[in-house]
């Protein structure tokens, strides 16, 4: 046999051929993070930290809110997507009122429904404008009364938004159809990881929810159990990541858990990420935010919208945080609650960009003039 034939007989090695099912870079991405959290010292204490933080006061609520909306259209075989696209005029109203859902699973469905062209752009600003993201479950277990004030106009104020962005737009933000749920590649079943995903959130809603309760989780669980429970989910969530060829949003015919578990994983990556680099300018980098919002008084509400442009719920979550303890006025928090689009945020950027900054510059015009109506005409309103 020739030298030539027989060379061309070998098959070339190439890195895929030691990960198997896994993507090369986000398999990088996620070792690099375990490394971190398993450092000794501050450094990875702090990592190990936010890993919990993320998991319990976000991702285990992204993952609730996504199954619970995902498994009410299996059960009542319904596709929200073609209910938003069927109600025409209400379309907007429709899409403003699952974003003013807590949680972020309402505002995700309305941004993979723009994706396959289910809805028009006016209905995802007012979605990303009237949610609160994560940050509502805090304000509700806290301060129900703000919350009665804040969720229903940040409904009202996304759905004047949502018409009159349909009205003014004139940009077109072409999506890209190989990233919508329509065209996304079925996973044709629930793998043992999407299971497994299942069964480290179940319990961890449980803590988060208590700690939102102001409960003391680690004296309720203790510390040990509390750390194998966040981690293991966070790298749960890693593996499903890792292994995932979806690019954003799932296909709309696989099963409830598979989409909650590889949608969440997604959005966790992200959410995780914006901790981490928050956190380390906080502690490392000198970032200050208590010391931003005690600067002069009318720059505060401003501070609180530019905060709101931050994707994730982790800065949301902190300026609620603020205001619950007297730092920041009503006008901060309203206005951050307009401006902030949640972790919904992470979906849209991945699967239309110029769509999801224009959607977020958008939604900062509302935000300024209810936060700065409020600071001038209500000035002690609910503080």
């Amino acid at each position: 046999m020739p030298a030539d034939t027989a060379q061309s007989d070998v098959k070339p090695f190439v890195a895929q051929d030691l990960i198997g099912p896994f993507r090369s870079k986000r398999l990088v991405i996620a070792l690099v993070l375990i490394v971190l959290a398993l450092l000794p010292g501050a450094a990875g204490a702090l990592v190990r930290e936010q890993m919990l933080d993320a998991y319990f006061a976000v991702s285990c609520f992204v993952a609730a809110t996504l199954l619970a909306f995902y498994g009410i259209e299996k059960l009542l075989k319904i596709n929200l997507a073609e209910k938003m696209s069927d109600a025409k005029a209400l379309q907007v109203p429709f899409a403003a009122f699952l974003g003013m859902i807590p949680g972020c699973g309402g505002a995700v469905v309305v941004v993979a429904a723009y994706s396959s062209g289910h809805v028009g752009f006016g209905a995802v600003v007012a979605a990303l404008t009237a949610t609160m993201g994560d940050a509502a479950f805090l304000l509700i277990a806290t301060r129900p009364d703000a919350a009665l004030v804040v969720l229903p106009l940040s409904l009202v104020v996304g759905i004047l938004s949502g018409w009159v962005v349909d009205r003014v737009n004139k940009m077109e933000f072409p999506a890209d159809p190989s990233k919508s749920s329509v065209n996304a590649p079925s996973l044709g079943g629930t793998a043992p990881r999407h299971w497994a995903f299942a069964a480290f959130a179940l319990p961890g809603l449980v803590v988060g929810v208590l700690d939102l309760a102001n409960m003391d989780i680690e004296a309720i669980f203790g510390a040990n159990t509390l750390l194998a429970l966040g981690l293991g989910g966070t790298f749960v969530g890693l593996l499903v990541w890792c292994m995932s060829p979806v690019k954003a949003m799932t296909n709309q015919g696989d099963p409830a858990v598979t989409r909650m578990a590889e949608e969440t994983a997604f959005i966790a990556v992200w959410v995780l990420a914006a901790f981490l680099i928050f956190e380390f300018l906080v502690s490392f980098g000198g970032l200050d935010l208590k010391t931003w919002f005690a600067v002069v008084a009318p720059i505060v509400p401003l501070i609180a919208v530019v905060i709101g442009f931050i994707p994730g719920c982790g800065p949301q979550i902190l300026v609620t945080t603020f205001y619950l303890n007297g730092f920041v006025p009503f006008s901060a928090l309203v206005g951050n609650a307009i401006s902030n689009d949640g972790d919904a945020l992470f979906p849209a950027i991945a699967l239309n960009p110029k769509a999801a900054i224009w959607a977020t510059a958008y939604s900062a015009v509302p935000a300024l003039i209810v936060s700065y109506g409020f600071f001038f005409l209500a000035p002690g309103f609910l503080n």
